[in-house]
């Protein structure tokens, strides 16, 4: 257990070592040299450590070098979306952010390439730390490779004392790699051990300076310069009085707080978790997340070795290491399911709950948006007004322009807006990239059933999509439909839900009753909970107007099947400005609506006076972003009146 006056600190963890991208092959079975495409993720042992104990709930800092280029900035972004401080993450002017590739050829082969020839990881800058930082924190953690160069060993002996000096425990994770030792040809980075007595001396240089020391049994071999593992364990105990976990794969693993017996499972032994194997890159970063995790919040070994067993489970069994990380939520359900739970990639209950858990960002706490998504309906206008529809593509990209200018006159700091990849590519581009709520259609626009814009391939049509833009389906959809078409209508949903979790991409589902059938309170919460049955749990729901009574019962529902939902916005249907403030204020009292996207409301006349040559571009963009400011004011009113009073007088 962790036993430092330290409670006051206000990090826990400062992780310095590797930091990278991992391109993780697509194609599972593959060669290296026969991969089609990479999957882009964080990478790097420490990073994934930085990355992994955040997701868990800790206070992380990453301590490292990037380069200044994109994939630093990539590097930079994905730890700071999951709350890791990267204040002391350096900028190297000169070097590139390192690189790994990966294949997953079968459950034992894994083929690794690392593109690491000088770069900016290694090249840390030891008279940038600064020893009040690392005073800071609870712990720093340092992998074995930050130990193999010159470079690299002034920065961490600068933090070791720093840290040592204000009493911050420090962990060692061997992570021992023989190829950034140079023992290995480059094409050679899956190969987990080689004996040399160079390096053994090299690691027991440093060994007594670390309160915790984690490896694998290959990795303690090194350390311990034999290859049988309870006289490299005793050899580490001669030169260091760490605890030592040693890791021992599926079997799980065996902590050492003071002499080494003469049975390995004579130690504290943690049993480990039996699942089917993908991929066991990154399992020993998911293992060092979970155990900090418990070590640094006091929790017993057993405990937090059981946090540390399970993560490594939970990781083995995805895709890539830092996406597959899993969330407190997710770690505690698992836990209490382990033993049923063979399949963790398979398990909608563990699926689910890593999905919702890990969305960035982690709340939309309202969506106040301009839907300007029309295709048919603006292609109908655009020939009643007799005008070119060729100019359609140019409207979309000057009502982005308003969808911005009319949030800061609202008050209000991230935009939200709907449009599509028919007539508004162009606008979708100039929109991306800003943090803003973005929702970009599937449906053919009036099909019922239910038909999608580009064809049923949905894989082909997602797999291309920024993460950020969220799906959205509009389905005319009772749950009194006939059966056929209900049955029909339900299966697309479930694909497109499926094909949504597939490609990491969120998914909002709008539901209109048809006009022709019986419309009551019961309608749409009857819709939902239809769905829901179905499995289908969207991000978000897109719903009519709807009376108090009709409110609670979709919110009950939302709450009963998916607390996670990110909530409801309300849909415009082309009624008057007027109608539109009336219906908010059924909508407004009840908190699984976060707010509106309303589309022909705001736009339609400025549009049509545009198509027109009745207004030029300015006036089109100060009629829309008016229209826009003056609904968002009015829901605000509704729903935060003292923050809306604050934002006018200021």
């Amino acid at each position: 257990m962790l036993n430092n006056n330290s409670q006051h600190r206000s990090l826990d963890l400062i992780c310095l070592g590797r930091v990278a991208v991992d391109l993780y092959a697509e194609q599972i079975g593959s060669r290296l040299e026969d991969v089609a495409s990479f999957a882009k993720y964080l990478g790097g042992s420490s990073g994934n450590m930085a990355y992994g104990t955040a997701r868990l709930g800790l206070k992380s800092a990453m301590l490292s070098r990037v380069g200044d280029e994109q994939m630093g900035s990539f590097v930079r972004e994905e730890l700071e979306r999951v709350g890791v401080d990267t204040s002391a993450l350096q900028t190297d002017p000169e070097r590139h952010t390192g690189l790994v590739l990966l294949a997953l050829k079968d459950r034992e082969s894994f083929p690794l390439l690392f593109y690491r020839r000088d770069c900016a990881d290694m090249a840390i800058d030891a008279d940038a730390i600064d020893p009040e930082f690392i005073a800071r924190a609870k712990a720093l953690a340092i992998t074995g490779t930050h130990l193999s160069t010159d470079t690299t060993r002034r920065a961490c002996r600068k933090a070791l004392d720093a840290a040592a000096h204000y009493g911050v425990k420090r962990v060692l994770d061997i992570d021992y790699r023989p190829v950034l030792w140079g023992l290995t040809n480059p094409g050679d980075g899956e190969i987990r051990f080689i004996a040399d007595d160079k390096v053994t001396t090299d690691l027991q240089r440093w060994l007594t300076d670390f309160d915790l020391i984690v490896g694998t049994e290959e990795e303690f071999h090194i350390a311990g310069g034999s290859t049988d593992t309870l006289a490299a364990l005793r050899a580490v105990r001669e030169v260091s009085e760490a605890t030592l976990v040693c890791k021992l794969g599926p079997m799980g693993c065996v902590v050492f707080e003071g002499a080494i017996p003469d049975r390995i499972e004579d130690g504290i032994l943690v049993k480990g978790v039996q699942v089917e194997v993908l991929n066991v890159l990154g399992a020993g970063d998911a293992f060092m997340s979970g155990l900090l995790r418990g070590w640094l919040r006091n929790e017993p070994w057993q405990t937090s070795a059981g946090y540390a067993n399970a993560c490594g489970a939970l990781v083995v069994s995805r895709h890539g290491c830092a996406p597959a990380m899993p969330t407190e939520d997710e770690l505690f359900d698992y836990l209490a399911r382990r033993d049923e739970v063979p399949r963790p990639d398979i398990d909608q209950r563990l699926n689910h709950l890593h999905r919702v858990t890990t969305r960035v960002p982690a709340q939309w706490p309202e969506v106040l948006g301009l839907a300007f998504d029309h295709r048919r309906q603006l292609t109908d206008m655009a020939r009643e007004e007799y005008a070119d529809s060729a100019r359609l593509p140019a409207l979309k990209k000057l009502l982005v322009t308003a969808a911005e200018e009319g949030a800061k006159l609202g008050g209000i700091s991230t935009p939200a807006i709907l449009v599509d990849d028919v007539l508004g590519q162009d606008a979708l581009n100039q929109a991306s990239g800003k943090g803003w709520w973005i929702g970009r259609p599937v449906e053919l626009p009036g099909s019922r059933p239910l038909r999608f814009q580009h064809g049923d391939d949905l894989g082909a049509c997602l797999r291309n999509w920024p993460r950020e833009q969220i799906i959205k389906c509009l389905v005319f959809y009772h749950p009194d439909d006939e059966l056929s078409l209900r049955l029909e209508q339900e299966e697309r949903l479930r694909q497109l839900y499926q094909a949504a979790c597939a490609y990491g991409l969120e998914l909002l589902i709008e539901v209109i009753p048809p006009a022709d059938m019986p419309n009551d309170d019961t309608t749409l919460p009857r819709s939902l909970q239809r769905l829901y049955n179905l499995g289908i749990r969207p991000d978000w729901w897109k719903l009519p107007s709807m009376t108090d009574v009709a409110w609670q019962a979709v919110g009950e529902t939302i709450e009963r099947e998916d607390v996670y939902c990110r909530g409801v916005v309300l849909l415009g249907l082309d009624a008057p400005m007027d109608d539109m403030k009336r219906g908010f204020e059924a909508a407004a009292n009840h908190a699984c609506c976060k707010g509106f996207t309303v589309g022909r409301t705001l736009f339609a006349s400025a549009s049509r006076d545009w198509l027109a040559g009745r207004i030029d571009d300015a006036s089109l963009v100060e009629r829309v972003a008016q229209n826009y400011a003056e609904l968002i004011k009015a829901w605000r009113q509704l729903r935060q009146p003292q923050s809306l009073a604050h934002t006018e007088e200021a």
